[in-house]
């Protein structure tokens, strides 16, 4: 697909008054996920009817912020806009062993709070990978936070549920290295790199809100 706009044909995915400041790639990016959560749709179609219309109804807003900032903002990563993918040098092992639960838990009591973006390690018995997940509730007395998608953990970054002995879950410290393999889907396993998974769209809405400079606040993108 051309990532051109037709200066003579509005653009499906974008309004006429933005069609002179959305980046050319835009439609690219949006037409990518579009494909990918229409197929995820299709797959994984919820038994309640209005569930499924709530999905639906909401995708359009969801696709387009994260493409406007996927086409629009600066992180330190390559845009692969055919694919609607982020793309950085993978590391030989994770990096996720150079961050200590000391580390852990000494940012958590410092930064922890509601809408702020942390990176979960998720280690199956075949692979390993790196997810960012948002801290929606924290419990300073009990040194507890809730994750959205993976819920509770200690300050230390141990799962309080969800591990398996076939798997397991750990919060840890936001990093460069950390933040970049989660945005860039990157995986291990014992031999070493494997092909990088695809993000999902809520894991794309999460990179919009990153501080990265510091990631230590959570971050209203200007996206629109």
């Amino acid at each position: 697909m051309a990532s051109g706009l037709d200066s003579n044909q509005t653009n499906f995915f974008v309004q006429r008054n933005e069609l002179d400041t959305t980046p050319a790639h835009f439609a690219e990016i949006c037409t990518a996920l579009y494909e990918r959560e229409l197929l995820n749709l299709a797959l994984s179609l919820p038994d309640d009817k209005r569930l499924t219309q709530q999905k639906i109804r909401g995708l359009s807003h969801h696709i387009r912020r994260a493409a406007h900032f996927m086409a629009r903002q600066k992180p330190p990563l390559t845009l692969d806009s055919h694919n609607a993918a982020w793309l950085a040098k993978q590391p030989g092992k994770c990096p996720a062993s150079k961050v200590t639960e000391q580390d852990t838990q000494t940012w958590l009591k410092q930064y922890a709070t509601p809408g702020l973006v942390t990176c979960v390690l998720v280690a199956n018995y075949d692979a390993v990978h790196i997810e960012l997940d948002s801290i929606d509730r924290v419990l300073m007395n009990e040194g507890l936070v809730h994750v959205n998608k993976y819920r509770w953990f200690t300050f230390q970054g141990d799962a309080k549920d969800g591990s398996t002995e076939y798997s397991s879950l750990r919060v840890i410290k936001p990093t460069k290295a950390l933040v970049t393999a989660a945005c860039c889907g990157h995986r291990w396993n014992h031999r070493g790199k494997m092909s990088p998974r695809t993000l999902t769209l809520r894991e794309l809405l999460l990179a919009t809100t990153l501080d990265w400079k510091y990631f230590r606040r959570p971050v209203n993108a200007e996206l629109d």
